[in-house]
């Protein structure tokens, strides 16, 4: 039995982690998927990566040692800057953006905005494009059109642009990682993927899009348990 701490994306709540939540509860662990202060909402409530890892430093002193840290895409970014945490026995990065020292979102994006994201500037964040199909087509291609627009569109929120601008500082980490590599992610590319996980401990692989989590959620808990195990 081990306990998770889940970390959501960007444009994400903790809700993106509920099936795969689910799975882990049935197999006697302890769970928890938080909310990170820099998606919401309300543009004037978000906050910038540091008050990302604030969030899940409380989190992690409530959960205690021996935790599993998971985050998905732009969640890598906490991950990496509690590469060091003594209360993290393993982190696991999902499609999860590694930084160098020093390195941001935006710079991980070569500076460009993708054409499935919108920047508001004057707002200060960040959200997905209103077209629809075209974020279904690069954030969740397996997952079906109807439950997509049902269930899974109407719940995208924006982030901040501040945190997409943060450097990370990248301690060394102090702990083992898992890297999973989606193989048919049109978000984060594989080949990126691949060499992000170069220096990990463990990498895992999944025939999934960039949301393997709502798509194959008993796979990626599969995953973890398996992290957890290792460790």
């Amino acid at each position: 039995m081990a306990t998770f701490l889940l970390l959501h994306g960007a444009f994400c709540r903790g809700w993106v982690w509920r099936a795969t939540t689910d799975r882990l509860l049935e197999e006697g662990h302890h769970v928890e998927a938080l909310d990170l202060p820099t998606s919401g909402s309300n543009p004037a409530r978000l906050a910038g990566l540091a008050d990302d890892v604030a969030a899940v430093t409380r989190a992690l002193e409530e959960a205690g040692a021996g935790t599993v840290l998971v985050g998905h895409s732009g969640a890598g970014m906490v991950l990496a800057e509690l590469a060091d945490h003594p209360a993290v026995r393993h982190s696991v990065y999902v499609a999860g953006l590694r930084p160098q020292g020093g390195q941001s979102i935006a710079d991980m994006l070569g500076g460009e905005t993708p054409d499935w994201m919108v920047v508001r500037p004057d707002e200060g964040v960040v959200q997905v494009s209103d077209n629809a199909d075209l974020v279904r087509r690069t954030l969740c291609a397996d997952v079906k059109e109807e439950r997509f627009l049902r269930d899974v569109y109407p719940g995208y929120v924006m982030t901040s642009l501040r945190s997409f601008a943060d450097p990370c500082s990248t301690p060394a980490a102090g702990h083992p990682t898992t890297y999973v590599i989606c193989e048919q992610d049109h978000a984060v590319p594989p080949e990126a993927q691949e060499a992000m996980a170069a220096t990990a401990d463990h990498v895992e692989r999944l025939p999934s899009s960039h949301s393997p989590l709502l798509s194959m959620p008993e796979r990626v808990a599969h995953v973890l348990d398996t992290a957890a195990t290792a460790s």
